[in-house]
């Protein structure tokens, strides 16, 4: 079959069994896009309204669905529009397929109309990526695309293809990639580690699980709750991580890091033994490295052999898949339950609910609404079952410390790279992605101005998020960290809003705007009740501080709670 690149482009996709693709056209890119409109009855295009906003909604589709994103973009500004979600994706392991559109082969290098290199800029912040010049070419790159993509630690790609390469025809055909010669994604498992990590775990009198989203991202959640329950340890969770084990768990005792919860963070120093699944020991999960659970012997059950040693050294590195890793280990495990040990976590627990958390989620200070509050409202609504996607900021901590989720990949958010903006365009991915489940996107008025007109995207689409504004009037993490540690001088954190309802009326999205405590119970019910897309605006109290909080550079037992 005899077909030009731009028809073989929307072929491979099919092929690969894409059905949705976010983007937004321009002329490197258009004879692409003339060929996606003869198959816009097999594949669904979603036009953005700016490029940022096809790379999280790629994003949020991938993370919901477990499936590959796809953006797709024209050249020059186009092309570089898409390099924040690349480098978010890239970070937080996200699988997406970027095709972008670049000027003619012969005007490369010429400072064409529209001409970037592409390729170099987006080098550091993609797992692969390569320049098809040659209609012939495309087939077998877009299959490598993919299959790089989504094989062992899932990442980004990109592919960009001149435009002559658009044009040109070739003989068509398409084989999916199975294997390239020199990328080893998984490594073999070695039993005799995973032998050497049951025996150390079995002797331990203290020992303590950290997990990541490398568990999701494994579909390994029952293993993991398998080997948790079994062996009775408790077990705490990166931001990328929550919603691997439901937050109900007996076993699960919250959240690490920056600013999560008391005990784990607290007790991470007095484990003997600490257990790591799927998680790369970030700053903000460790804090100062060189204090950093010294005391124990660390186990690393992960597939990516880069991560291994980088921040933390260990004592037992069990490479692999974490379903394969985890089933092997299971039957290896003794049965306990380390009641004594169970108990500090349920003590220290009880002085963050009543020094923090019970102020938090039913305020008696006569301040305004609170943004613990809010999210405790949410889960009172939702029962658990949203998808909450969470921006950047005092409210991403808020959502991840109180958000409750029964099922995994509930908790979609921007963990690594930090994406203030994140928010909206991924609860757009995620609800098109798993259109049964309710999806709850969590902003700040800070993050929802930079990505504020992919409102003009689901007014389009009529795509039914429910969007929740926590509007306190600043960029309120930068403002806290001003509070506490700059001596209150608040430099260019406050923000003078627009009306939002009027914006959000303004793409005829139904919109509520709240500002007393006791109308937030009817408009979370009301919007969560809703069939169709809903703004709710919720004004919360302008200097609400997030706490626990570990100061950058502290050691993880200098944890605050004031």
């Amino acid at each position: 079959m005899k077909i030009s690149g731009a028809e073989a482009v929307i072929r491979c996709l099919l092929a690969e069994g894409v059905d949705l693709i976010y983007g937004y056209p321009g002329g490197a890119i258009m004879p692409v896009y003339d060929e996606l409109y003869k198959f816009q009855d097999q594949l669904h295009h979603v036009l953005v309204r700016h490029e940022q906003g096809a790379t999280h909604a790629a994003q949020g589709y991938a993370r919901a669905t477990g499936k590959v994103g796809v953006a797709i973009a024209t050249s020059g500004p186009g092309a570089t529009n898409l390099v924040t979600g690349i480098a978010d994706a890239q970070i937080d392991s996200t699988p997406l397929v970027c095709i972008t559109g670049q000027v003619g082969r012969h005007l490369l290098g010429s400072d064409a109309f529209q001409e970037t290199d592409i390729i170099g800029i987006s080098t550091p912040v993609t797992k692969w990526n390569f320049q098809v010049t040659e209609a012939s070419q495309i087939p077998e790159i877009i299959a490598k695309a993919f299959y790089i993509a989504r094989s062992g630690r899932p990442g980004p790609v990109l592919v960009d293809i001149t435009k002559n390469a658009q044009f040109d025809e070739f003989e068509f055909s398409y084989e999916k990639c199975t294997g390239i010669r020199s990328y080893v994604p998984v490594p073999k498992l070695n039993l005799d580690k995973v032998a050497e990590a049951a025996a150390l775990i079995n002797s331990a009198k203290k020992p303590f699980i950290v997990f990541g989203q490398g568990v999701i991202l494994g579909q390994a959640e029952a293993e993991f709750k398998a080997v948790v329950e079994k062996a009775g340890i408790p077990a705490a969770w990166t931001i990328l991580g929550l919603s691997a084990l439901p937050t109900d768990h007996p076993l699960n005792v919250g959240m690490l890091g920056m600013h999560g919860n008391y005990a784990p963070n607290l007790l991470t120093n007095e484990c003997d033994v600490l257990i790591a699944f799927g998680m790369r020991f970030d700053d903000r999960v460790t804090g100062k490295l060189s204090t950093y659970a010294k005391q124990a012997k660390v186990v690393h059950f992960e597939i990516d052999p880069a991560e291994v040693d980088k921040n933390v050294k260990t004592e037992i590195a069990v490479l692999g898949d974490v379903k394969e890793s985890l089933a092997a280990l299971l039957p290896l495990l003794d049965a306990k339950s380390h009641d004594a040990w169970h108990n500090e976590f349920k003590e220290l627990s009880k002085i963050e609910y009543d020094s923090v958390i019970k102020e938090e989620l039913n305020p008696t200070n006569g301040k305004g609404i609170s943004m613990g509050e809010t999210i405790e409202m949410i889960n009172k609504h939702s029962k658990g079952d949203a998808i909450i996607v969470s921006d950047v900021g005092q409210h991403q901590m808020f959502a991840c410390r109180y958000a409750k989720f029964n099922s995994t990949k509930s908790n979609i958010t921007s963990g690594g790279l930090g994406t203030m903006g994140f928010a909206l365009p991924a609860a757009i991915g995620a609800k098109m992605g798993k259109p049964e489940r309710e999806v709850v996107a969590i902003i700040g008025d800070g993050g929802f101005q930079m990505t504020i007109q992919e409102l003009g995207t689901i007014f389009q689409t009529q795509v039914p998020v429910k969007i929740v504004i926590l509007n306190n009037e600043f960029l309120g993490m930068v403002r806290q960290w001003q509070e506490l540690f700059f001596d209150n001088r608040y430099a260019s954190t406050k923000m003078i809003n627009p009306n939002f309802i009027a914006i959000a009326e303004g793409y005829y999205i139904k919109s509520k705007k709240v500002t007393q405590r006791e109308d937030l119970d009817a408009a979370v019910a009301e919007m969560l009740a809703s069939k169709d897309s809903y703004f709710l605006e919720v004004v919360v109290e302008k200097e609400n501080n997030v706490f626990p909080m570990i100061p950058t550079g502290a050691c993880v037992s200098e944890i605050r709670l004031s």
